[in-house]
């Protein structure tokens, strides 16, 4: 495995790449699903993994009185995303791993976009536990990785493509280390962005998955739904 330092390297360089492909298909999906998970523009947001800062951007343009903070290992990837992201008046870039961070704020949304792969998996437990000290009670995380098959498919034909720690998660891993600290699941959904098969999924964490309220559904439309389910 790789150390701290070889990664922080590797995405001192990699910003290069980043900066080349610009605001895209992936970040605006990562982004959309914030909002469909509930993203408003007073949250307060925690990224972790930003990058040079393309999704932070558009959360950014959004949270217009929210507050953002955005984390990455490199030093010089946070360099850039603060440049790019100097209009929000309260933004910031930090150079963090995860591994002993605080913040006075409590966030209200917590975002992995596609980070989560590239941290190893026995780090997971504790990074789940640092963002339960740091979010509210109605706290919403998402997560979007990689479809793990997809990328088990890149390893064996085009391990080119990989980074430099690039794991296949499997949901009872994530959940296993999600559970212990207040995440449960609220959805997973896969889908395609650049292929015929799912490259992706949106993973949906929340604290708080308490019913408050159970209602019958209108006899009508238990009527329709009834029909047809009949129907086949």
């Amino acid at each position: 495995m790789a150390s701290k330092e070889q990664v922080k390297e590797y995405y001192d360089t990699f910003k290069e790449h980043q900066k080349q492909l610009g605001i895209n298909i992936r970040h605006r999906t990562i982004f959309k699903n914030l909002k469909q998970a509930g993203l408003k523009p007073t949250s307060n947001v925690l990224e972790i993994g930003c990058g040079i800062g393309t999704v932070s951007h558009l959360i950014l343009k959004y949270i217009s009185e929210g507050s953002f903070v955005g984390l990455d290992i490199s030093s010089e990837s946070i360099e850039m995303a603060k440049k790019r992201n100097a209009f929000h008046p309260k933004a910031e870039f930090l150079v963090n791993d995860m591994s002993n961070f605080t913040h006075k704020t409590k966030f209200d949304f917590v975002v992995f976009p596609d980070v989560l792969e590239h941290i190893p998996v026995e780090q997971h437990a504790n990074i789940f536990k640092t963002i339960s000290d740091l979010t509210t009670p109605n706290a919403v995380v998402l997560i979007n990785i990689p479809e793990p098959n997809y990328l088990d498919w890149v390893r064996a034909n085009e391990p080119h493509k990989l980074q430099i720690i690039d794991q296949s998660l499997s949901m009872q891993d994530l959940l296993n280390n999600a559970y212990p600290f207040g995440f449960k699941l609220s959805s997973m959904q896969p889908y395609s962005l650049h292929f015929n098969v799912n490259d992706y999924l949106a993973i949906v964490m929340k604290k708080n998955m308490a019913v408050k309220d159970v209602q019958l559904k209108n006899v009508v439309v238990r009527a329709i739904e009834n029909t047809k389910s009949k129907l086949g």
